[in-house]
């Protein structure tokens, strides 16, 4: 699709043209942060090319449209209702979000309730100039230099998961820790970024599946 056949089927009053990047788009279809959008019955630009999204930001806009990758942690797709409930929510559940957050050690800059999340417990979000399909890209330049997105992990108050994470807040909260790394590195597996430690990761799983 061309932008001019996108901005032409654009909804009304729609801000941004959205884009998702992936190594296919059979790949981005399956991205959690798509639900939305979807919802919405709005339309994204499929980027499968590493230097697509490069392109993108070099361009700014498109007919005073900027675009918008689906990732980034302030779609504006919210009607007011929607985004008084996320405050609510958010407010409510700051304390557990907080710990969440702690527990991680620095991993992700926030922790937060999502509105993007239909059928989907988790996912990774990012805030700032690097996307994370921008640190993939950039990370994959054999002997250059490392960079890492500030990344969000969002979740969705309306998944079972959810109810599990605020029981064990009143209840378990050194579990709760090992409930926090593994929503953590399964938004990394969603997004395909690298497990820093993988052997971990199953340990936990196992732990957990046995207790």
């Amino acid at each position: 699709v061309t932008l001019k056949e996108y901005a032409g089927r654009m909804k009304e009053g729609q801000k941004y043209i959205y884009y998702a990047g992936g190594e296919s788009v059979a790949r981005i279809d399956q991205l959690p942060q798509t639900e939305l959008l979807r919802d919405k019955g709005m339309e994204m630009l499929y980027l499968t090319d590493n230097v697509d999204e490069f392109a993108l930001r070099v361009l700014g806009k498109y007919q005073d449209h900027e675009f918008k990758n689906i990732s980034s942690d302030d779609l504006d797709l919210e009607t007011p209702e929607e985004k008084e409930e996320l405050k609510k929510q958010g407010e409510e559940n700051k304390d557990m979000l907080a710990f969440l957050k702690d527990s991680l050690g620095g991993k992700v800059r926030d922790v937060v309730v999502s509105t993007r999340l239909k059928t989907h417990p988790v996912c990774l979000s990012s805030n700032g100039a690097i996307s994370l399909e921008m640190e993939k890209a950039i990370n994959a330049v054999p002997a250059g230099e490392k960079v890492q997105a500030q990344r969000v992990l969002e979740l969705n108050p309306a998944h079972p998961v959810f109810k599990t994470l605020c029981g064990l807040y009143s209840k378990d909260r050194e579990k709760l820790k090992k409930y926090a790394e593994l929503l953590y590195t399964q938004a990394l597996l969603i997004e395909g970024i690298p497990v820093e430690d993988p052997v971990a990761f199953s340990n936990q799983v196992c732990e957990l599946m046995t207790e």
